[in-house]
């Protein structure tokens, strides 16, 4: 069975509309959401209405920090998200409201762990950017695989046969094993905004038949998106990064 797994999506309808077409050509049977539906992109509304008819059907999902920020002020921002964040919480109705915050920090199946940010305390929002963080994660739960957001750039960590701690960079397209007696750590990047140089949407196809992710880049229409930003009266700098995926 292979499950689709998005994260940090931004309110970036071109890019999630692109990635869901692929998970689709793929035969993705189920759908798991990681969180940042909303903040940076103009389109978060539409993100909130996609995404529920798949949760309608038992797809996971879990808050993010700037989900999060829409209903709680005191969720820490940089002047840039923040002024998404008060664009998005005026541009968002009541149900789309309610949806965020009906959502958990992280959510459990078959021994698999879907958080936002990392594992060991999933609502402080810490970011996973090496191997001590990654260990921290890791060892803080049961579960044989984390997936998880929140950095933007696609890693995947794993214990090796020697107790040790290795990252990989994975290459798209081209299936990780995840082998069943080690215990793995996979940041999938982002949808709506990616941040490792390469402006293509990224999400993952995970297969529970044989233990492997696959991280998936997918063109998308960036100019629209930007234009969007633009004409929202959002800061042009969230416009301006999608071209350069940073």
């Amino acid at each position: 069975m292979l499950i689709a797994i998005f994260t940090d999506i931004h309110g970036n309808r071109e890019a999630l509309e692109a990635c869901l077409l692929d998970a689709k050509s793929r035969g993705a049977a189920k759908y798991a959401f990681l969180g940042d539906y909303v903040g940076y992109g103009a389109d978060p509304q539409w993100v909130l209405d996609k995404i529920k008819p798949y949760l309608d059907q038992g797809a996971v999902a879990v808050l993010g920090n700037h989900d999060q920020a829409i209903f709680d002020g005191s969720v820490a921002m940089n002047p840039t998200a923040k002024a998404a964040i008060d664009w998005t919480r005026q541009n968002l109705n009541s149900d789309a409201k309610n949806l965020l915050q009906s959502l958990p920090f992280s959510a459990e199946q078959d021994g698999r762990l879907y958080v936002h940010a990392e594992g060991s305390n999933p609502s402080r929002w810490n970011y996973v950017t090496d191997a001590e963080t990654a260990w921290t994660s890791i060892n803080a739960t049961k579960a044989s695989v984390t997936f998880c957001g929140h950095v933007h750039i696609p890693a995947v960590y794993g214990i090796t046969a020697t107790s040790k701690l290795a990252k990989f960079v994975p290459i798209p397209n081209v299936p990780v094993p995840l082998l069943r007696h080690r215990r793995w750590l996979c940041v999938l990047g982002s949808v709506g905004q990616p941040r490792d140089g390469i402006p293509a949407a990224c999400y993952g196809v995970f297969d529970t038949g044989t233990c492997e992710i696959t991280y998936v880049r997918v063109p998308y229409d960036v100019e629209t998106a930007a234009d969007k930003i633009r004409a929202a009266g959002l800061p042009e700098s969230l416009a301006l990064r999608l071209f350069k995926g940073r």
